[in-house]
């Protein structure tokens, strides 16, 4: 109490409140990969410095527009169908040299993932368009992203473009191992690896050595202890609904045919979609709209990414992100089978899991897997398990530092474990923990006698034991028949 020296009116409050957690940001993803620009204030400020953004807009002021591709790199054949000398339709085909794309996807990526959910997220610019892309220059980033707290999901969408051969992925393997083994080292993030490139049409001898290429690397020597459970793989890419970065009004015709004939003359052969727009708007909105269902394929990490961050805001992180339809995605590009599935799922030769997109009928593109890689642990298994546990560990880490210093007696212990039950309780209430009763659910251990003795206490060690029963998601619906007969 203070000590008040002259006559009059003191108010003193008195908190009665006890210590509370506040829990951290679950879902702030981590995208490392190479930009058009890098500027804040003054020209490459933020190359290779991890920078916060909360929207697209914030993306294209700080890291600028997609690549834009040369236009020597798509070809556009057109017919035209003509009878009695009168034009009746136009067919039009259009290929793209696809050997030839730009490999630098971030900006579709990023945009992919605001539209499934995403929110606030880092972006790290290890280089500029011109620059190939380099394992040294993406495990770099990674390093600038390790060294600040924040983010809690790392994801490198353009790795997939790291090995030019996409069925020996080395370089692919070591970055994903790179990621997952930071995740595991650190303990406060969660890696979304992507596949190598898939080729089509698949068989299920193609799938499986596909993934088994992708993620044989991961966990091999080097790899941090336990970094299976601290990272999820997706298979397959995604067919999107965005178009490559063409300037279309600079696209010309190739060839140009009337049922099926080379005119003589020829003029629209070479003729670009910028005059055909004056001379011959029909055929250019023709055009234009075929040119539209041209697709830009994408990894699915940015996607999940907007996923886990859409259901850690609605639900909780303890929801399973599966069952959920896709946006911005006209397909899967693979049809994955059950049987495909069932050994994605559950590998019995790796032990290694990997989430199935699936192509339904009614549904769109939905993920239909929730497994971390390390699939046969049975207590870290599932994704949802995983990050809510860092979470919860993240946040009482965080809250607990305020005890640091304080006396190392009842009165200290009986705060600490009334502030982490109060904060398991409010979990409880909302349907992260499993139990009919909180005590079936979570409990806080402290103190001489149950988790610290007299020599603990002399050294300056308090140790707190929590135990929590984390629901897990219902992967196998079983529903048993029974049709019961007539009797007399």
């Amino acid at each position: 109490m203070a000590n008040y020296r002259s006559p009059g009116v003191y108010v003193e409050e008195i908190s009665t409140l006890p210590p509370s957690i506040a829990e951290v940001e679950s879902a702030v993803p981590a995208f490392v990969g190479y930009t058009s620009i890098a500027t804040n204030l003054v020209t490459d400020d933020l190359a290779k410095v991890p920078t916060p953004i909360n929207s697209m807009s914030d993306y294209v002021q700080f890291f600028g527009g997609p690549d834009v591709e040369d236009p020597t790199h798509i070809t556009i054949d057109v017919d035209e169908k003509q009878s009695g000398g009168k034009t009746t339709g136009y067919s039009a085909v259009i290929t793209l040299d696809s050997a030839h794309m730009s490999p630098h996807i971030l900006y579709h990526a990023v945009k992919h993932y605001f539209a499934n959910g995403g929110t606030r997220c880092y972006i790290t610019s290890v280089g500029k368009y011109t620059n190939s892309i380099a394992l040294t220059d993406l495990e770099g980033g990674f390093d600038a992203v390790g060294a600040i707290d924040g983010p809690t999901i790392l994801l490198c969408p353009e790795a997939i473009h790291l090995d030019a051969d996409p069925t020996t992925p080395t370089n692919l393997g070591a970055i994903n191992q790179y990621m997952a083994s930071q995740a595991a080292t650190l303990g406060d993030r969660f890696a979304v690896l992507d596949t190598a490139r898939p080729t089509v049409p698949k068989t299920s001898a193609s799938i499986s050595t596909d993934l088994n290429n992708t993620i044989n690397n991961i966990n091999a020597t080097g790899a941090a202890p336990f970094a299976l459970q601290y990272a999820a793989v997706y298979y397959p890419h995604l067919e999107t609904v965005y178009n490559y970065a063409f300037t279309f009004d600079n696209l010309t015709i190739h060839n140009y045919t009337v049922n099926g004939a080379t005119p003589a003359p020829n003029p629209r052969a070479g003729a670009t979609m910028l005059s055909l727009k004056t001379t011959a708007s029909t055929l250019y909105n023709y055009i234009l709209g075929q040119y539209q269902n041209v697709h830009i394929s994408l990894p699915p990490s940015a996607a999940m990414a907007g996923v886990y961050c859409g259901i850690d805001k609605k639900i909780g992180v303890w929801k399973a992100p599966a069952n959920v339809s896709l946006t911005d995605v006209v397909k899967a590009n693979v049809t994955v089978a059950r049987i495909d599935q069932d050994l994605m799922n559950v590998n019995d030769q790796t032990g290694k899991s990997v989430n199935a997109i699936l192509n339904t009928h009614g549904f769109g593109t939905v993920v239909m897997g929730a497994r971390t890689l390390d699939g046969n642990d049975n207590e870290w298994r599932y994704i949802n398990v995983r990050r809510f546990f860092i979470t919860v560990e993240q946040s009482i880490k965080n809250s607990t530092g305020m005890f640091v210093f304080e006396p190392n007696t009842s009165a200290t212990w009986v705060k600490v474990q009334a502030m982490i039950e109060n904060y398991l309780f409010m979990k409880w209430r909302d349907g992260a923990l499993a139990g009919a009763k909180p005590e079936q659910a979570y409990f806080v251990n402290i103190g001489l006698g149950s988790t610290m003795t007299s020599v603990d206490i002399l050294e300056g060690r308090l140790i707190i034991q929590i135990g929590m029963a984390v629901a897990r998601p219902a992967e196998f619906i079983i529903m048993q028949f029974e049709q019961m007969l007539q009797t007399s």
